[in-house]
Parts: structure tokens; C-alpha cells; sequence
């Protein structure tokens, strides 16, 4: 098929890039000889994620470069760009939390993700914390045993804290330098590990409420002095010296990389970092793509210690910083701890790893398979929600490849003033793909409408008029609201197997686009003022709505009413109506 166009490619470093029928990029790599890579995929016999990605191949091209550097950062640029299917992607959308400590012109100490944290002078950082509760908790106990300045911004009046002593006054008073110059030594020194000092100060502390017969406060500080050495003992690791530093291994078998990463902070290990990942090429390739995207989220440590399998320095490039092998030694040690610890996560979790594929991208695969479609990467999923035509709402959720992509969920408010979900279904599927024709997006394979024809004929009436050409589907509920049939576009009912991964599947789609829309639906009547909300129930005009709100006030009392009290001013039928709206 690529026979001539194969022949071509030179034997230089670059980066490639698949695509399928669609002319969709579905995978970017990078080579140091692109000749030999790019034809390794269409040679041989391949499994598990390769032969899948061989099998849509359509297309590909490449970009010479003139180092396998180049050929590097120019993958990662791809990757960014596009977001291919085929490439793996970190299982955290978040970084780790680090606990960031700021000097000026304040001192003050706070929670933040690596992403959001602009570097300036006078901050120092410190993690990352694996565990957010325990982050959270050591800058709670510092808040305490220190007057750091709590609140955002400038007061120009003192709060509570100042009068319990638990800041000085940095709103009004202009505080001692060398007091605050001693209490941030102290502090940045137990956030480097000086666990002595602040256990010293915990036990002055103690001393002082039980003196003040405050046993109350004596105890908690005791808690979180005991709180504090079980960390630390946790963290206790052989290293000598008090650099930052991270140990990453990897383990790899049946076309799966399970990657092991370690964070030692001051000579302490305070948390660790692991991930399965499927592989599509060459595996070492993939865990250096793996540890130069992990680094684009999370601080870079000075000193990372790897594998001697891997290119050291093309990573000492991109990430700029120092990379080692240690060959002996207690870093050696770690090293292999990190391995053992990688393939351990590998053995206990790779059932459950293909168990989650069978029931979403095996799952994905069947569906395309029994709607007869060539290609089913991206389902749009809608509904509606509206009660007595008041708020009337859609939600739509995406499923790419079997899983929720809830950046890519949209909330709709309906401004057509017709109560009806023929018409509501027109206006949200006309707004959605008449943008994304503007935008030059990525339209779906399919769409799933919450409903049956009369939803269906909506949507594929407004796809007609947009001279689009997307498969349209409804998801059917039984009298219990529970997912029961799939309908294609002429109304007929397709069979699936109800104990079938097929139908768990879609009862998940259609189980999250309802819980979406509901929410929003919430959302936007608890937003609604009194007046807005009685407005729109039948039965309540002007005299019974000015009696209630004069009685009741606002949304919130009007909700705790019984019909039965409300009947004293309305009708039962519309009390019933009331209070059914409010409360859901």
C-alpha cells in the first residue's frame, strides 16, 4: 500500500506523524532514523494497541530534523497540538499539590498546583505531596504555631487572628524584621526536613494550654505532633546528603510500560508517583515521551536518577537538569526499588486494566461493529431537563474511544419559548454543529439523543439542513427510567444483549448526560430569584405571589414549606406543583 512512499523516507532523525481515512493525526512519533521506524509498521506482524493503530492507518507523512533532539521536542509539540488517540496520556489531568511558602512582602503559606505557580523571588516551593489531606494538614499546624499573615489582600483593619495571636497585624502594623526574618528560617527549615524544631515548638505549645488548663487545645497539638512523626517516619530513606530528587524505573510486558517514579525531597521520599500505560512503538521511546510530558506538569528536581537503558542525554536536554545512573550504592538501590515497585503495580493491576478496557474501548469497538460504521472515536451524547417550562436546559457529555472527555462537556441554556423537547433538541443540536462548522472542529462519529423518534428526527433535521453527515441514534428508557433500547434513525429498535458490555455502555452515556443536565438544571434554578420562580408556576398570580413572598422571603424558606402550609395560601393542586419544582 505505502510500498513506494516508504522507499523514500530518508534515514534521519524526525518526527511522524499517522493518520487515518479522515486525514485525522492518530499517532506522533519520533525516530532517529525514520526510514527504519516508520517502515517496522507496516512489516511483520503486530498486537494489542500497534496492530490496532496499523489497522487505521490511511496516511502519514514526516518532518526531517536535524538532531534526534529536534526530532524530540518537535513529538512533544505534535502531541500538544493534536492530542492523538494512539499516544499515551498521563492518568492525572492535575499535578500534585506543593505546599508554596511566600516571604514577601507577607509571609504566608498555602496549597498550590505546580501549573499555577509563578515563580518570583521571595517563594519557596516544597513537594510535590502525594497526599493532598497531609499538605494541607502541615500548613493548618504552621498556620497555627506561627503569625502568618491569613487572609488575601489588604484588610486595613485586624481580624480575629491578630487578636488570638495567630498573626501580626500585616493589614495595619508594620511588623519586626527580625522577628519575621526568624520565623521564616524556621519554617522553610522544617519544610526541608528540620522535623526537630517544630516538635520542640508543638511541646512548648502543649506546655502552655495545659498551664492555661486549656486541655482542649493541648490535645489536638498532641494529635498532630503524633500525626507528624508518623509521616516522618514514613519518609525516612538512606540518603546522606539533603538534595531534591526523583528516582524513575519502569517495568514492560505484554505491550504495557508501568512506570515507577519516586520523590525524595531533603533526603525524604514524600510520595511516589505510578502508571500503566499501553505502548503502540518502541517502548523506550515511549517512557522518555512519557517522563519529558510527566515534567511539563510537575517541578523538575535537581538530580533525576533512570535507567541506563535510556537516552540520558537527549533527556538532560529537554528537561535540563542533571541526570544520572547510579551503578552502586544506595541510589542504585533505590533505582531497583523503583523497578520492583513497577513491576508489583504492573502484576496487581493489569487484570483490572484490561477489565476497564473490555467495558470501555472493547466495549466502544463492539458498538461500531453492530451500527455497521467504519470509524466511532467520538459519541456526542444530549438531553434535555425542564419542568413547567421553566429553565429549560440541554447538557451534552463526549465519549472519546470508551471514556468521558468532560472538558469537552457543554451546558445549554434554551432561549426558544416553547415547551416541548422536539423543538428544544432542534435549537441545541443547531447551536452546537452550526459552531463547530464556523470553527472547522471535530465533529462526531455519532450522536446519542435521550429519547426516541420524535428526538431523533429533530436532530437529524437540523444535520440534513447543515448538509452533515453524522450517524443520529436515540437511547429509550423503560417505565422505570432505567436504559432499555437503542433506536437508529428510521425508528427501528436495534438488539443488544442487556448483560452485555455493549448495553452497560450506553446506559453509562446515558446515565452521565442526565446526571450533567440535572445538575445544571439544579444549578440554574437555585440561581432563579422568588419572583422569577413563582412567575413561571400555573395557578400563582400577582395577589397569591406577593402574599407568599411577603410570608416567606426568599427561595430558601419557600422550599422547607409543606404543601400543607402552603395550601393555606394556594391551591393544593398548585402548593403541589410549588414544592415539587423546588424541591426537585
Amino acid at each position: 500500500m505505502f510500498k513506494e512512499k516508504l522507499s523514500l523516507i530518508p534515514h534521519l532523525p524526525g518526527s511522524y506523524q499517522m493518520k487515518n481515512k479522515d486525514g485525522v493525526i492518530i499517532y506522533v512519533g519520533k525516530a532517529k532514523d525514520l526510514h527504519n521506524r516508520v517502515k517496522s509498521y507496516f512489516m511483520g506482524t503486530h498486537n494489542g494497541k500497534t496492530e490496532k493503530l496499523v489497522s487505521e492507518i490511511n496516511d502519514f507523512e514526516y518532518i526531517v530534523t536535524s538532531s534526534e533532539l529536534e526530532a524530540f521536542i518537535l513529538e512533544l509539540n505534535l502531541i500538544k497540538k493534536y492530542d492523538p488517540k494512539y499516544n499515551i496520556l498521563l492518568k492525572d489531568d492535575k499535578s500534585y499539590p506543593y505546599i508554596e511558602f511566600i516571604t514577601k512582602p507577607y509571609p504566608m503559606l498555602k496549597i498550590s498546583r505546580y501549573l499555577k505557580i509563578k515563580k518570583t523571588d521571595g517563594k519557596h516551593l516544597f513537594g510535590p505531596y502525594q497526599n493532598a489531606y497531609a499538605a494541607r494538614r502541615i500548613v493548618k499546624l504552621l498556620n497555627r504555631l506561627y503569625p502568618l499573615k491569613k487572609c488575601n489582600g489588604i484588610k486595613k483593619e485586624l481580624c480575629l487572628y491578630y487578636h488570638i495571636h495567630e498573626c501580626l497585624g500585616y493589614c495595619v502594623n508594620k511588623p519586626n524584621n527580625e522577628e519575621i526574618n526568624k520565623m521564616n528560617e524556621e519554617i522553610i527549615s522544617f519544610l526541608k526536613g528540620n522535623e526537630k524544631l517544630i516538635k520542640n515548638k508543638i511541646m512548648d505549645s502543649i506546655t502552655k494550654y495545659s498551664e492555661l488548663l486549656n486541655y482542649e487545645a493541648a490535645l489536638e497539638l498532641k494529635q498532630e505532633l503524633s500525626y507528624i512523626e508518623v509521616i516522618l517516619e514514613k519518609q525516612k530513606i538512606e540518603i546522606s546528603d539533603l538534595l531534591n530528587r526523583d528516582i524513575i524505573n519502569y517495568y514492560f510486558d505484554n505491550g504495557y510500560i508501568s512506570i515507577q517514579i519516586f520523590f525524595l525531597r531533603n533526603g525524604k521520599m514524600i510520595g511516589s508517583y505510578n502508571d500503566i500505560v499501553p505502548v503502540v512503538t518502541d517502548y523506550i521511546d515511549e517512557v522518555e515521551t512519557y517522563i519529558a510530558k510527566f515534567y511539563v506538569k510537575h517541578e523538575i528536581p535537581k538530580e533525576i536518577l533512570v535507567d541506563n537503558s535510556l537516552n540520558i542525554n537527549l533527556l538532560k536536554e529537554i528537561l535540563n537538569t542533571n541526570l544520572i545512573v547510579p551503578k552502586r550504592g544506595n541510589k542504585k538501590k533505590l533505582l531497583d526499588l523503583a523497578k520492583e515497585n513497577a513491576k508489583i503495580n504492573f502484576k496487581n493491576n493489569f487484570e483490572l486494566i484490561k477489565k476497564d478496557e473490555k467495558r470501555t474501548i472493547v466495549a466502544n469497538d463492539a458498538l461500531k461493529n453492530i451500527l455497521k460504521m467504519d470509524k466511532l472515536d467520538r459519541i456526542e451524547v444530549f438531553d434535555n431537563s425542564n419542568l413547567f417550562g421553566t429553565f429549560s436546559v440541554s447538557g451534552m457529555v463526549v465519549f472519546k474511544n470508551g471514556l468521558p472527555s468532560k472538558k469537552d462537556y457543554r451546558k445549554y441554556k434554551i432561549v426558544i419559548d416553547k415547551n416541548d423537547d422536539y423543538h428544544m433538541m432542534k435549537e441545541v443540536i443547531y447551536r452546537r454543529y452550526y459552531r463547530l462548522l464556523m470553527e472547522n472542529e471535530t465533529m462526531p462519529d455519532l450522536i446519542l439523543v435521550d429519547g426516541g423518534i420524535n428526538q431523533i428526527h429533530a436532530a437529524k433535521d437540523v444535520i440534513n439542513d447543515l448538509n452533515l453527515k453524522i450517524r443520529i441514534c436515540g437511547l429509550l428508557k423503560n417505565k422505570d427510567h432505567k436504559t432499555n433500547e437503542l433506536m437508529d434513525e428510521n425508528g427501528n429498535i436495534i438488539s443488544i444483549e442487556k448483560t452485555s458490555d455493549v448495553f452497560h455502555y450506553l446506559t453509562r452515556m446515558q446515565d452521565e448526560v442526565h446526571r450533567y443536565t440535572i445538575n445544571y438544571h439544579r444549578t440554574i434554578r437555585s440561581k432563579g430569584s422568588i419572583t422569577s420562580i413563582l412567575d413561571e408556576i400555573p395557578g400563582i398570580g400577582k395577589t397569591r405571589k406577593k402574599e407568599l413572598i411577603k410570608k416567606y422571603g426568599n427561595i430558601k424558606n419557600l422550599k422547607n414549606i409543606s404543601v400543607e402550609e402552603l395550601s393555606t395560601i394556594i391551591p393544593v393542586n398548585v402548593a403541589k406543583n410549588l414544592h415539587k419544582f423546588l424541591n426537585g
